[in-house]
């Protein structure tokens, strides 16, 4: 059931006694952008079909355990591909997406399964007021799927692709933010170099940002193609990797707020778990997976230290503990069948149950 976006209803309290777990509040994110995930979930081209290969599916529903009487939601719905399978399982779904018609094609999808589905328009950083609203009593498994989508690289119009040429677009909300043509085009030298280093690891960061600031004083960024090839004169060509695959995420990032959205729904989550409910988080490069690290070890640790305390401290964040110490990494048949499955990393916490030690 494709339901409206739901109104604000009051706290849940699913953090053990004690647990001083904050909702981050970002300023804009209101109604923030898509965070991108790694399956299909853009319209883009409607031409295109709207196909779907989940990564880690097996490893997913072995973590989660969806099954009757449970509760799962899938925070990143996208082309329902994790959904169907918790779906299978006996479980009921509350999935969110941001994009019409991403959530067009998972309704149909998942229609068989009636009132087993809920689906709200909404980024996975608002997860909090969804959740309380359709499950109240709190859910038993978040499910968080982050990445870019195959649909969406193959679709030039949506600006991704750095071998097919399409507008300078990169918003995975079509109707909302800023777009990567006016980063490029408007932001200063300092603001450029900036993204470029932080979010793509760009080591020619400086010399990228001045590049493209001379070269929009003669002609403005229109296209993917024109971009690209402005960076990689910068950066040359070595290996299979494009030269210009490290600017173009950071510019693809900084348009749709990733990281904010990431923390902002990685706080949200504990407030939604029941006790011994599982988070599950599959990310496609190192930003995000430090954040999601440093986030489950920071919940997991009973005390905290510093070098100038006499003694640790009980950590008042203490709420969970981690199920996988290291990420859980696709296996060799499913990188072969699905090569972008290759970067995936799947991290797994629980929420500790009231009077566990």
């Amino acid at each position: 059931m494709f339901l409206p976006t739901p109104t604000p209803v009051p706290s849940m309290t699913w953090c053990l006694p004690g647990c001083s777990t904050n909702l981050l509040t970002v300023p804009g994110l209101e109604t923030p952008p898509l965070a991108m995930r790694g399956d299909e979930r853009m319209g883009g081209d409607r031409g295109l079909p709207f196909e779907h290969v989940p990564v880690m599916p097996k490893e997913v529903i072995h973590y989660l355990d969806p099954g009757p009487g449970k509760t799962i939601l899938d925070s990143t719905l996208g082309g329902a591909g994790h959904a169907t399978k918790i779906l299978e399982a006996g479980a009921a779904l509350i999935g969110l997406d941001q994009d019409p018609n991403a959530l067009s094609h998972a309704a149909q999808r998942l229609e068989e399964y009636g009132d087993a589905v809920a689906l709200r328009q909404l980024n996975f950083s608002e997860m909090l007021a969804a959740g309380r609203e359709i499950c109240p009593e709190g859910v038993d498994g978040i499910l968080m799927d982050l990445g870019v989508s195959s649909h969406q690289l193959d679709c030039a119009e949506r600006g991704f692709s750095l071998r097919a040429q399409g507008p300078l677009d990169m918003r995975m909300n079509p109707d909302e933010g800023v777009t990567a043509a006016e980063v490029v085009n408007e932001w200063d030298e300092t603001e450029l170099a900036r993204i470029f280093w932080e979010l793509g690891e760009e080591r020619k960061s400086r010399a990228v940002a001045g590049s493209i600031v001379r070269r929009r004083v003669i002609k403005p960024f229109r296209d993917t193609l024109d971009l690209a090839d402005c960076v990689s004169r910068v950066i040359g060509r070595k290996g299979r990797i494009h030269p210009a695959t490290r600017v173009f995420q950071a510019l693809r990032m900084t348009v749709n707020r990733e990281m904010e959205c990431l923390e902002a729904a990685l706080e949200s989550a504990p407030a939604l778990l029941k006790p011994g409910g599982r988070i599950a988080v599959i990310t496609f490069h190192s930003l995000e997976d430090r954040m999601v690290k440093r986030f489950f070890k920071s919940r997991s640790q009973p005390e905290i230290d510093r070098p100038e305390w006499p003694a640790a401290r009980s950590n008042p964040d203490f709420c969970m503990n981690r199920v996988t110490r290291r990420p859980v990494v696709a296996e060799p048949d499913e990188v072969k069948k699905n090569p972008r499955s290759r970067s995936a990393k799947l991290r797994i916490a629980e929420m500790r149950k009231v009077g566990a030690s």
